[in-house]
């Protein structure tokens, strides 16, 4: 195991990592997005295990917006302002949230009602926004602007990669001997139970060996950091110091709302729609009591599972892509991709156009995961680097707030009550996302940091 010895930056440069260094120092992440994949998998499905039906889901879907808008913000200003030698900045933080999001993995599979996951989804996603938010700090506060690229690339390739594993789980589990029937007190099937379970071991497991592998940095002025740290006032404090990053928000931040809302006020619906369409479609199951619903499940897994694949199979390509085409014009290519896979899943009932979509929709979702955050780390200041990347988060769960309420209104309406059809809206909407990208100005820092890094280094 290589471990990295920690090395104190100056404020012009920050030591250039190996490329186990980055790998190291990212791996808590794919612990973190094992369980968001059961989630984004899962969750729909067991809603309607426990008798909800399709227009409420949007609503039950809200506890991962809204304990992001509240908590990454506060979290990542709170984390600009620890510091300790032995826990540094960022880890406690990591440690908190996996802890939670642990408890409530194990818990899921054992709802008996639809209050009782609905309400555990909301302590799941606490307890993942808190890990996730400071892990996107931490490429600002690790890498140098030159490596910054490889850091949110390597960032997304853990995506791609605890999401496969958490989509393949309907695949692997049933070599031990696990099926999709049913055995507890609830409708839940083995699979998911057992799949939630490891989920929760993985990102404990995961997080822990980034603490133990990796260092932080001290804050650059210690002085000063000590001064602002004897000021105190806590979670007060952390909301004063959200107010004035708004307030300070950066030009380059401000024309990236479009690109986000747009973005996610569709994605939502590929995790609350993509297996009930399948099951309805390919195998012409429109409840959860119809014969192939449960067929429906394992397909929509694949789906995702190819999805991911597709996320960190381009991952590591985007730094060359972005040398070539500049990051807003790579940004805006991979959204199109996916729109246009949104798109095609209206051109047959066969699985198979759900599964070639998905993969498509998988390279739009490598660079969604790296692309912007780029953009954003290069021109934000270091020391505010936490509150801003949480207030980025704002990006993401204000439009998936709205969608969540104005879907159930348009669901039987406007989307003649077909999940297909609300993976089409999705697709219109990454296109809209394409078009805005050309909104956004970069500055000469910020497309320096879109060159091509190798991984290596001293």
């Amino acid at each position: 195991m290589q471990t990295e010895k920690i090395q104190k930056p100056t404020k012009t440069a920050k030591p250039r990592l190996s490329f186990w260094q980055i790998w190291n120092m990212s791996f808590g992440f794919f612990g973190i997005q094992y369980g968001f994949g059961l989630q984004q998998a899962n969750m729909s499905p067991i809603f309607r295990y426990l008798n909800a039906n399709e227009a409420e889901i949007p609503a039950l879907w809200l506890a991962g917006p809204v304990t992001g808008l509240l908590i990454q913000p506060i979290i990542g200003a709170m984390s600009d302002r620890t510091w300790s030698p032995r826990w540094g900045r960022r880890k406690p933080y990591f440690l908190i949230g996996a802890l939670i999001g642990s408890f409530a993995l194990i818990m899921m599979p054992n709802s008996s009602t639809l209050w009782m996951a609905a309400s555990l989804m909301w302590i799941l996603d606490s307890g993942l926004n808190a890990s996730m938010e400071p892990f996107r700090a931490f490429i600002g506060d690790k890498l140098n602007t030159e490596q910054r690229t490889i850091g949110f690339a390597m960032q997304s390739f853990f995506v791609g990669f605890g999401q496969t594993l958490a989509n393949l789980m309907p695949r692997i589990l049933p070599l031990f001997g696990l099926t999709m029937v049913a055995t507890g007190s609830n409708a839940i099937p083995d699979i998911t139970r057992w799949s939630f379970y490891i989920g929760a071991v993985a990102i404990v497991a995961a997080v822990l060996w980034t603490m133990y592998t990796t260092d932080e940095y001290p804050p650059e002025d210690m002085a000063a950091f000590e001064r602002e740290k004897q000021e105190g006032g806590g979670v007060l404090k952390a909301f004063t110091e959200v107010f004035h990053a708004l307030r300070d928000m950066p030009t380059t931040m401000k024309q990236l709302w479009w690109v986000k809302f747009f973005t996610w006020y569709g994605l939502p619906l590929m995790w609350q729609y993509l297996s009930l369409a399948i099951s309805r479609h390919a195998f012409n199951a429109p409840t959860a009591q119809s014969p192939g619903f449960e067929r429906g499940i394992e397909v929509g897994n694949d789906c995702f599972a190819l999805f991911n694949v597709g996320c960190f199979s381009i991952s590591f390509f985007l730094p060359t892509i972005a040398k070539r085409l500049g990051r807003r014009g790579t940004h805006a290519l991979f959204l199109s991709l996916g729109g246009l896979g949104f798109l095609s899943m209206l051109l047959g009932e066969d699985k198979s156009v759900f599964l070639i979509g998905m993969t498509l929709v998988g390279l739009a979702w490598g660079s969604i995961l790296s692309m912007p955050y780029v953009m954003l780390s290069t021109s934000v200041p270091s020391e505010r680097m936490g509150v801003y990347m949480g207030l980025f988060n704002g990006f993401i769960v204000v439009p998936q707030i709205i969608n969540m309420i104005t879907i159930p209104f348009l669901y039987n309406t406007l989307l003649g009550g077909d999940p297909r059809n609300a993976l089409v809206l999705c697709g219109v909407c990454l296109l809209l996302a394409a078009g805005a990208c050309f909104l956004v100005k970069e500055n000469a820092q910020s497309e320096a940091a879109a060159l091509p890094v190798e991984p290596g280094g001293n």
